[in-house]
């Protein structure tokens, strides 16, 4: 069983500049690990804390709290303990921690432990990562089929738009590598359309979207379908669409203000019925806010025989949420964000109770990414259905993507159903 002996971190930056945590775990037999965390933009209310130093340097965003914290107290309470699994060693943190949201040591500060424990017991037992991963979550493996990022604006972008992304979900080609050259191509269209419609330069959201100054949310997703079209592409046969909603941010308490217009819950679910009518959209995430727990359910039953009703900042990984919508009947599939929990053992948790109730699961990168690539192997280890990391134009998520094309060569695994 792996022996810890020693546990530090060190403050670095992420994919926008700001700081992040980067932990390393070393130990006994002298296997030495390292891990780093994401943090996101568009984040939920729900979600575990990250632990930011509020002072003037990074603007309040630093990291060093969360980096002291384990150098010193999560240190000081794992060195030189045995920890016959990943569950003994994230309840130790959750322990010591003491809150129900990680405020205390930070869920920055307690996820880069949990991951830099797993990769080193990952070492210890000489097994790839992702297969380290499926020992703590049996079931089937597979290489997760990609939701790729073409158009943000939102949060994501300069908020030209209100929704936050339109992804697009390669469907014809069963192998990973034909899908990100499919791909490669429509992105390549979507930039020379930018060029000529709108005079723009190549400018990229946080994930590497483009991110054009359209009129509306509708005009974003008609330019995604003229890309494809330019592609040489069947939209709705080859490559299909999926949308970033992120109503939490256009939502008052009462009304969504899309578009220049107020509208109530129910006028939203028909203007996303409208768009499922309208354009071959197979994922609506976060289509309602976080907290209109009282609408998502009729979300559901109007639209989840045809779309995905994927819960973002309505689950934020956190297993009683994720109870409480199956309980509901409030979504259909769930998007993994481990760091919207803080260790693995909880979002692993989180992944069962969905896959029990039948869902659907989206492993997801958050808008500030490293180059750390331990996303994809937990992806292919838990079995997602498919992977949401960004575009391909970064080092931050080409990092994911080239360490699912290592696994798929390794394996020789098709993608995953659509």
């Amino acid at each position: 069983m792996p022996e810890v002996k020693a546990l530090s971190g060190i403050e670095i930056l992420d994919s926008r500049g700001r700081p992040t945590v980067k932990a390393y775990c070393t130990l006994a037999s002298g296997v030495v690990a390292q891990a780093s965390v994401p943090s996101g933009a568009s984040t939920g209310a729900a979600e575990a804390v990250e632990l930011r130093d509020q002072e003037s340097r990074y603007r309040g965003l630093g990291c060093r709290k969360a980096v002291a914290n384990l150098n010193e107290i999560i240190n000081d309470c794992v060195s030189g303990c045995d920890f016959p699994s990943q569950a003994g060693f994230d309840a130790a943190l959750i322990a010591l921690d003491g809150t129900q949201n990680k405020s205390r040591l930070g869920a920055n500060a307690i996820l880069a432990a949990s991951l830099a424990f797993a990769r080193a017991s990952a070492l210890e037992a000489n097994e790839p990562l992702y297969q380290h991963f499926s020992r703590m979550l049996p079931g089937d493996m597979q290489i997760p089929r990609p939701t790729i990022n073409l158009f943000s604006g939102g949060k994501h972008a300069g908020a030209q738009v209100e929704i936050q992304d339109v992804l697009i979900m390669p469907q014809s080609p069963d192998d990973l590598d034909s899908s990100l050259a499919m791909f490669a191509e429509i992105y390549a269209c979507a930039a020379e359309l930018c060029a000529e419609r709108y005079d723009m330069r190549l400018l990229r959201a946080d994930e590497g979207g483009l991110a054009p100054p359209a009129s509306s949310a509708e005009s974003l997703i008609e330019l995604a379908l003229a890309a494809i079209d330019h592609a040489g592409l069947r939209a709705g046969t080859d490559v299909v669409l999926a949308v970033d909603v992120a109503s939490s941010h256009f939502f008052d308490g009462e009304s969504y203000h899309l578009g220049g217009r107020r509208l109530s819950p129910e006028e939203m679910i028909q203007r996303l019925v409208r768009w499922v009518n309208s354009y071959p959209i197979v994922s609506i995430e976060d289509g309602l806010a976080e907290d209109d727990w009282q609408h998502w359910p009729r979300l559901r039953e109007t639209l989840g025989h045809r779309a995905l009703i994927l819960g973002d900042d309505l689950l934020c990984t956190n297993p009683a949420r994720i109870r409480k919508a199956v309980e509901t009947q409030a979504a259909n599939a769930l998007l993994l964000k481990v760091n919207q929990i803080g260790t693995l053992t909880e979002a692993a948790e989180a992944v069962r109770l969905a896959r029990v109730a039948g869902w659907r699961i989206v492993a997801s990168a958050r808008s500030g990414e490293t180059e750390d690539d331990w996303l994809a192997d937990l992806a292919v280890g838990w079995g997602a259905d498919q992977i949401k990391i960004g575009s391909i134009t970064q080092s931050e998520r080409l990092s994911k993507y080239n360490r699912l094309l290592e696994i798929t060569a390794a394996v020789g695994w098709p993608l995953a159903r659509p």
